[in-house]
């Protein structure tokens, strides 16, 4: 069972870091604001890092409950793999929403976000899997390697998770509220041409 008391730090150091930043927030600003000690923390957490850590986890935990769900929804495989995409994209702009000035710090050290989030991009890639595997056994998706596949894809999404929070598409010429469509013709119907068309 998880400690209340640890679950409690993490939330109000989210709460600090949203507030005030990672930067300015100390060990001492987490023990005032959740009325621990900081022998308290120190029994759960080495560091802030390790705080910020157990707090990015948190919140991933959440994307991946919304994408647990794709899976078992009454929509074809085509559906649920844009649903995946796009249910990831509000979560984690939410997640950024959400915890305020993160907003800037969330993406400037992106490669402390991604070791926070290590875990939690498994657990997306085997949601994002069961997806397409289920593509390929219904003979709608035509892929010979589905582990490796949804990683290069996860890895491609991730490169657009910036451009969604930020909302900076219209910089590239691109209409947000046409997203879908281009993600869709570009992932299940790719760019070469078939054989079928030639004739």
């Amino acid at each position: 069972m998880v400690s209340k008391t640890r679950e409690k730090l993490i939330e109000v150091a989210r709460q600090l870091f949203a507030h005030k930043g990672v930067e300015n927030t100390t060990m001492n600003d987490i023990a005032s604001a959740s009325e621990k000690g900081r022998r308290t923390i120190y029994t759960y957490f080495k560091s802030k890092r390790d705080i910020y850590n157990a707090v990015v986890k948190n919140e991933s935990e959440l994307i991946v409950e919304r994408l647990s769900v794709i899976p078992g929804q009454d929509v074809s495989p085509e559906e649920k793999l844009m649903n995946f995409i796009f249910v990831r994209f509000e979560a984690i702009k939410e997640l950024v929403t959400r915890n305020g000035s993160l907003r800037a710090g969330f993406f400037r050290d992106v490669r402390k976000v991604e070791r926070a989030r290590r875990g939690t991009l498994s657990q997306e890639c085997s949601v994002l899997m069961s997806i397409l595997k289920e593509g390929v056994d219904k003979g709608v998706f035509s892929i010979k390697h589905i582990d490796k596949t949804a990683k290069v894809m996860l890895l491609c999404l991730q490169g657009l998770d910036v451009p969604y929070v930020r909302d900076s598409f219209a910089e590239m010429d691109i209409e947000k509220n046409k997203l879908r469509e281009y993600i869709h013709d570009f992932i299940l119907n790719g760019i070469a041409r078939k054989d079928s068309d030639e004739d």
